[in-house]
């Protein structure tokens, strides 16, 4: 039984009440560089997870892909895992055709764990559209990210907590977050994060200062030149968003804060057409999906 109120909080309860408990979905791809092309060379899935395109709109070297996970929303009880490994020379940038739905969960904490190994002279782009955590969602996130030799990776996560065009904020749940990135074994990056429902630090000028969506973009495996760093430091954040870069060796952070994913989006855009460039020596192409 659905109690009442979830059913008036998030509607989709009694459509995922009767769906399976739970889904076990698993994605793992390694793509290869064959001449001038990187293809997906090998792929493997099982529950609902697949790549529903290959598609090459900025020439051979580099092949996007679009992840998709058909039931629409992950509800409390499920696992995604998605593995990707690329080989010496190749090129792949990964997104979705939509933004991710973590609902309302009545106990069981959902889990998406991301794996990538990106070789010698490679480079991964994890590029997702935006997470929208519903209110009571519990949710456990774990990105690991191997870089050896000369690679490259370049990710991000827009979290929108609630649902602030209708008025919902994210009072109750969780969300728990691992982030690691090493380079031949060694850390460049480990953040860990915990935030519940409801808490302070939502409204404090120390945390979220009352915006509900934040947004963390890696970019790894590569030093960023002063010329660049300070064109990305130029970018507006957008009206009423906050933001912020920082540089360390062989990595750059950026955070933003404000109201709205597509704002976000727009903005790490904008920095990625500016990092890629710096970093990888192309101009940066928006997959085609992000357009329909």
């Amino acid at each position: 039984m659905i109690p009442a109120e979830a059913i008036l909080r998030d509607p989709s309860a009694i459509q995922h009440a009767h769906a399976n408990p739970h889904w076990d979905a698993m994605l793992a791809l390694e793509y290869e560089r064959r001449a001038e092309r990187t293809v997906l060379a090998r792929r493997s899935h099982s529950g609902p997870l697949r790549v529903q395109r290959n598609l090459y709109p900025e020439g051979q070297g580099t092949c996007h892909s679009i992840v998709v996970h058909p039931p629409g929303g992950i509800v409390g009880g499920d696992t995604l895992t998605v593995s990707a490994k690329l080989g010496s020379g190749s090129a792949a940038l990964l997104t979705t055709p939509g933004a991710g739905k973590w609902y309302r969960s009545q106990r069981a904490a959902a889990s998406q764990t991301l794996d990538f190994e990106v070789s010698d002279g490679a480079s991964l782009e994890w590029l997702p559209q935006e997470t929208i955590l519903f209110d009571g969602a519990i949710a456990q996130m774990t990105t690991t990210v191997r870089l050896l030799g000369d690679a490259i990776y370049t990710g991000w996560e827009i979290l929108c907590f609630g649902r602030p065009a209708s008025g919902v904020k994210f009072s109750e749940g969780l969300l728990t977050q691992r982030t690691e990135i090493l380079s031949d074994g060694q850390w460049l990056w480990c953040e860990r994060a915990r935030v519940e429902g409801g808490d302070p630090l939502f409204d404090s000028p120390l945390g979220l200062d009352k915006r509900p969506v934040c947004a963390t973009l890696l970019a790894a495996g590569h030093a960023l030149d002063d010329a660049a760093l300070a064109q990305c430091r130029a970018l507006p954040a957008g009206e009423g968003a906050l933001c912020g870069i920082t540089r360390l060796p062989r990595l750059v952070i950026a955070r933003w804060l404000g109201e709205s994913g597509e704002d976000a989006r727009r903005y790490f855009v904008a920095l990625w057409s500016v990092l890629r460039p710096a970093m990888r020596r192309t101009f940066a192409i928006e997959p085609r999906i992000w357009s329909t």
